[in-house]
C-alpha cells in the first residue's frame, strides 16, 4: 500500500490537474486495450513483455538497457525479411495508435522509458497513419525528445515523402543490411526495390532536414553479409554522410540457418569502418539469454512453426 500511496503523490504533484483528475479513466482504458501477459527478464537488464491486445492478438516490447523500449507495430509483418521470425507468418493486422502508446504506458509502469524505438514486430511505413499518430502523441505529451522516437524501416518512398511534413520528425534507423542490390532483395524479398545507394541519398536527405544522423541497421550474417567487399562498400556509400552504422550480430533463431559471425570478425569491420572515417558501433542483441529477437516471444506462445531459410546462394 505505501508503494501504491507513493505513486499517487507522485502523480498528483506532477501531473496537470485535468490529467490526474482523469488519470483512473486512463488507466482503465488501457487495461481494455492492453495488458501483459507474461515478462521475461535478460541477463543483460533487459525485459521482454508480450502484450496481450484486447482481441486476444499478441504482441511483443522490449525494455532495453538505459531506459530504452522497443514497441510493435503490427501484429506479424508483410517484408518477410528471411532472418527475422516475425515474417514468417506474414502481417495478420495494424496496431493501432492507442495500442502503440498502450505499449509505452504498460513499459513505464514497470520502469522508466526516455527513448522509445519503433523496431519490434512489424514495418512501421506499412502502417503510417498509426504510428505517424503515436509518435505525435508521445512527441508532444509522452515526454520523450523527438530524437529519441525513432521510425526503423527497411525503406519506402512514402517514409521520406511524409516524415518530414510532421510537427513531431523522428530519427530515423534503416534496416540496410547488404550494399549489394541483389542479395538485398533475397533478405528482403518483400520490401520495395530501392538500390541501397539510393537509399542512403534519401537517408542523407532527411537527415539533414532533421539534423538527426541516420541510423543505418546491419544485421550481421556469418558468411552471408560480413564480407570484406561490404566494408569498402559501406565506406564509400556513408562518406562524408551524416550517418552511423550499426552492426548486430545475428540474435539466433533455433531451426534457421544462419549463424553469427565471432565478435572478434564483427569488431574489425566496425574498426575498419572507423579508420575510414565512418561511425560505426557493434551493438550486442539485447536479450540474447530469452530469445529476443522479434518475434520469438509470440512463436513460443503461438506455437508457430519455423522453416529453414534457404539463401545460400545469395552469399
Amino acid at each position: 500500500m505505501r508503494s501504491l500511496d507513493t505513486r499517487r503523490y507522485r502523480a498528483e504533484n506532477f501531473l496537470p490537474p485535468a490529467v490526474f483528475g482523469a488519470l483512473s479513466d486512463l488507466t482503465a482504458e488501457i487495461q481494455i486495450l492492453a495488458q501483459v501477459r507474461s515478462e521475461h527478464p535478460g541477463e543483460d537488464g533487459s525485459l521482454r513483455l508480450l502484450v496481450q491486445l484486447a482481441d486476444g492478438q499478441t504482441a511483443e516490447s522490449v525494455l532495453l538497457p538505459r531506459d530504452g523500449l522497443c514497441v510493435s507495430t503490427q501484429v506479424g509483418c508483410a517484408v518477410g525479411c528471411v532472418f527475422c521470425m516475425t515474417g514468417r507468418e506474414g502481417l495478420l493486422r495494424q496496431i493501432g495508435s492507442a495500442e502503440i502508446v498502450a505499449q509505452v504506458v504498460l513499459a513505464r509502469q514497470r520502469r522508466a522509458v526516455k527513448k522509445v524505438v519503433l523496431m519490434g514486430m512489424g514495418e512501421p511505413a506499412h502502417n503510417m497513419d498509426n504510428v505517424l499518430d503515436a509518435i505525435d502523441f508521445l512527441g508532444t505529451f509522452g515526454g520523450i525528445g523527438h530524437k529519441n522516437l525513432v521510425f526503423s524501416t527497411v525503406g519506402d518512398r512514402r517514409v521520406f515523402e511524409r516524415l518530414p511534413q510532421q510537427t513531431v520528425k523522428p530519427a530515423l534507423a534503416l534496416s540496410l543490411h547488404t550494399t549489394h542490390a541483389e542479395l538485398r532483395q533475397k533478405l528482403l524479398p518483400r520490401a520495395p526495390r530501392i538500390d541501397p545507394a539510393e537509399l542512403v541519398e534519401l537517408g542523407e536527405s532527411y537527415a539533414r532536414t532533421t539534423g538527426y544522423p541516420i541510423q543505418y541497421q546491419w544485421t550481421l550474417l556469418e558468411g552471408v553479409n560480413d564480407g570484406d567487399d561490404e566494408v569498402e562498400n559501406i565506406a564509400r556509400l556513408l562518406a562524408g554522410k551524416y550517418a552511423m552504422m550499426n552492426f548486430i550480430p545475428y540474435n539466433r533463431v533455433n531451426g534457421v540457418g544462419f549463424k553469427r559471425p565471432s565478435w572478434e570478425r564483427a569488431g574489425a569491420m566496425a574498426g575498419r569502418l572507423h579508420q575510414r572515417g565512418i561511425v560505426a558501433r557493434l551493438r550486442n542483441s539485447a536479450g540474447q539469454d530469452i530469445d529476443a529477437g522479434c518475434g520469438q516471444l509470440r512463436a513460443r506462445s503461438t506455437a508457430i512453426p519455423l522453416a529453414r531459410a534457404a539463401v545460400e546462394s545469395a552469399a
